[in-house]
């Protein structure tokens, strides 16, 4: 005998009229969204590590000499406050011939030059004395290709050498501590280092750090899809249980309508997704926009995330049955309060000490350690907040004076898990917007605004190349103020290393024009700035600020249209007790505003507990790198708040017209 379960279910949907389709749309619209950010979420991380891989090959292993068939010198130069990556080869005579350079169709000859094509466009675009003349004279450039670069954007150049050129020699090999990771030289073989460019290495980890944070809210939107409707479908599925069916054929019912909504809307987000990939390969980060390829997940990662959503849409929608198969009759006369163990409180507090201790010594755990303490840690609150919830709800109803109060009160109590998906987007987006408000990653760089500097071998060598100096910026028409440094000058650009510091006056360009001028002093490297000084601290403060910006605004921009799609659920779910309650005299005002207040009381409680716990999170983030708490973090902590707060009520408010209609005609009793 075949199975009632599909043909039934079908024939339900359809009975389920417009109210049904309302539920079923919203639910797909809300798997569309969560797809879709997952989706998004994964080709950012996916794709960082994929840029990261692309920038190895420029930081040179050393082999052993007599292994050795080329020399690479890899430097860092300026210009208008950008990096441009310089990669300098030379052959070594007699040896066997080197491979061919990412990105290059041959090992570069002496004197060739290839560029990136932004770099290219940047050498046309600017006067000679500002960049251009850094480089070998060549007829034309040569281009590297998308194989040898991270970003569309990046600015690279590859320089043919002779073996003697002093840019690859040992003498561009004098250095200081700040050129760990920025000026690098060694025999090479080959171009398969292992070590990414200081300025893409940590992207991926910060990146990684985004989506765990952001991670939990998407859940929780694809989670409040699942429960779209529940009330409507555990009254339906009740009777159907008290008229025979049995508990697998209910179960399977619910997986199946659940199911198809879920997998329809996740398919729908996941063809957004593909269709808008150029668009988000212009989405800038770090060293610049993205290669399509690098933002595209693969069928694999594409599958798995329709999957993952349809399957949180039909779990959440399955887990709400358990008193459908158990106790029927209740279900349907509605007289179960869903009420809440202290075994939450008891877990959540096991997962603080868990955290507390693990974090004691933060500076010695690993990002995969800290990304799973912040995924217990969202976890354990979301175990407690429906606890707090229900006691939240039984404290306002014994004290409340108004009737919207001990209307909020009541719904409070009798349904915090329903309260709690409300308001979780926000109170757990509350912890993201403490963590970085609050974070001051990185520390305060030297301030040696307009200075232009060169390393010398000895005090001697010193002052006879700052009378060259002058020189060459009176020919370029700088001005500048020439001064030789020592080594006991720490505080100085260069760090307490002999060489020469001009002091340049005059604009971005001027500073251009000095370093060009002074390259041919700089013993086979390039003069540098304080960008070049600052250049590891600056990456990680302007990725972390990248990602914070980005998480900040989707996580409320989530939470929002979490909080405004379950209150327009729960609209269509009550719809028969707001319409006795209309009956019975209740104005629509005193409804709306228990709504609101439905909303406003948990969110006061804990939004402000995780905002407290993501400021403390950060503070030991902060002690581990040696910083101190950010000035500004607390007027900026308060702005996201209030603008997220505002968001969500504003969502809420969404569904008054819902409330109007739905209580407008006569109360029927529910099939």
């Amino acid at each position: 005998m075949p199975s009632p379960v599909l043909p039934l279910t079908w024939h339900l949907a359809k009975a389920s009229g417009r109210r049904g389709l309302h539920s079923q749309l919203l639910a797909a619209g809300a798997a569309a969204v969560g797809s879709f950010l997952l989706l998004v979420m994964t080709a950012a991380a996916l794709g960082a590590g994929a840029r990261a891989d692309h920038t190895t090959w420029r930081t040179p292993d050393a082999v052993p000499l007599k292994r050795a068939t080329a020399v690479q010198a890899t430097t860092i130069t300026y210009v208008r406050d950008e990096p441009v990556t310089v990669v300098n080869l030379a052959r070594v005579p007699g040896r066997a011939p080197t491979p061919a350079p990412p990105g290059l169709n041959g090992f570069p000859k002496r004197g060739e030059v290839y560029v990136s094509p932004a770099l290219d466009e940047l050498l046309h675009r600017l006067p000679a004395d500002q960049l251009a003349d850094r480089f070998p004279k060549a007829r034309s450039y040569g281009t590297i290709g998308a194989a040898g670069l991270a970003s569309p954007d990046e600015l690279v150049a590859v320089v043919g050498r002779a073996p003697g050129d002093p840019a690859v020699s040992g003498t561009a090999g004098n250095q200081n501590y700040y050129d760990e990771g920025l000026t690098q030289r060694a025999p090479v073989s080959g171009f398969t280092g292992t070590r990414a460019s200081v300025f893409t290495g940590i992207d991926q980890g910060t990146v990684l750090l985004g989506v765990v944070l952001l991670v939990m809210p998407v859940v929780v939107l694809a989670s409040a899809a699942g429960r779209l409707g529940a009330a409507r479908r555990e009254q339906r599925l009740a009777v159907l249980r008290l008229a025979g069916a049995t508990p697998r054929q209910i179960l399977a019912m619910t997986a199946v309508e659940a199911g198809g909504v879920g997998a329809g809307g996740a398919l729908a987000g996941a063809l957004a997704y593909v269709a808008l990939l150029p668009a988000l390969a212009e989405i800038p980060y770090g060293v610049g926009s993205w290669y399509t390829g690098q933002v595209w997940v693969g069928p694999l990662w594409l599958a798995a995330v329709v999957l993952t959503v349809t399957a949180l849409i039909t779990v959440s929608a399955v887990t709400m049955l358990r008193q459908v198969a158990t106790a029927p009759l209740g279900v349907a006369q509605q007289a179960a309060p869903r009420r809440t163990r202290a075994i939450r409180l008891v877990l959540f507090v096991a997962v603080l000490l868990v955290v507390w201790m693990s974090t004691g010594d933060s500076g010695q755990l690993k990002t995969r350690q800290l990304l799973a303490l912040l995924g217990l840690f969202y976890g354990g609150f979301w175990l407690f907040g429906p606890w707090v919830v229900d006691r939240l709800g039984r404290i306002v109803g014994r004290r409340a004076k108004r009737p919207a109060t001990l209307l909020a009160a009541r719904r409070l109590s009798d349904d915090p898990r329903g309260a709690w998906r409300t308001v979780s987007g926000l109170v757990l987006a509350g912890f993201v917007a403490g963590f970085f408000s609050v974070s001051t990653l990185g520390a305060d760089g030297p301030s040696h605004h307009g200075q232009v500097a060169v390393i010398t071998a000895n005090p001697a060598d010193a002052r006879h190349t700052a009378t060259e100096a002058r020189t060459l910026l009176r020919r370029a028409d700088v001005t500048a103020t020439v001064t030789v440094t020592s080594e006991n000058d720490y505080d100085s650009l260069l760090g307490g290393v002999d060489g020469v510091i001009a002091q340049v006056s005059g604009s971005p360009e001027s500073v251009d024009t000095a370093v060009t001028a002074l390259t041919p002093l700089g013993s086979g490297r390039y003069p540098f700035t304080r960008e070049y000084v600052s250049a590891p601290d600056d990456t990680v403060t302007a990725r972390v600020a990248a990602v914070s910006t980005a998480t900040l605004a989707l996580s409320f921009l989530v939470a929002a249209a979490s909080a405004g799609l379950t209150a327009a659920a729960n609209v269509l779910d009550r719809r028969r007790i707001y319409g006795l309650l209309r009956l019975s005299g209740t104005p629509l005002e005193v409804l709306d505003q228990a709504r609101i207040r439905e909303t406003v009381i948990p969110l006061a409680v804990l939004a402000g507990g995780t905002t407290a716990m993501g400021a403390f999170g950060a503070t030991q983030l902060n002690k581990a790198a040696g910083t101190t708490m950010n000035a500004v973090g607390a007027l900026q902590l308060v702005i996201c708040l209030a603008v997220g707060a505002l968001a969500m009520l504003a969502a809420i408010a969404g569904s008054r017209p819902l409330l109007r209609k739905v209580t407008a005609g006569p109360v029927q009793a529910e099939a």
